[in-house]
């Protein structure tokens, strides 16, 4: 299996499971408990794959640059900095680590 197959299958699974949903509920509710899991599944996932792309493959390579830019970021967000000054403060630390660390 080629690699864009594979895309386009998960892709036609996802449009499948996403209109199986409603017809499969029906319009009732989801439970309280539910859709709070479901709205916590996007940051969790997120949150993997920001670890994923930081740390490489096996945890070998790891780049302190980015680290000092995901620091940087997470200072912004939490004094309440709008999410692109955040970004773009995260970009300017990394770009300026790569330069002072050659």
């Amino acid at each position: 299996m080629t690699v864009w197959t594979a895309v386009g299958a998960v892709a036609v699974l996802g449009f499948a499971l996403k209109g199986i949903g409603p017809a499969l509920l029906g319009g009732r509710e989801l439970p309280p408990r539910t859709r709070s899991m479901l709205a916590q599944l996007a940051p969790a996932l997120l949150a993997g794959f920001v670890v994923v792309a930081v740390a490489g493959r096996d945890w070998a390579a790891v780049d302190g640059t980015v680290l000092g830019g995901l620091a940087v970021a997470l200072v912004l967000r939490l004094g309440r900095a709008p999410l692109l000054v955040a970004m773009l403060g995260a970009v300017l630390a990394t770009a300026l680590l790569r330069v002072l660390t050659g």
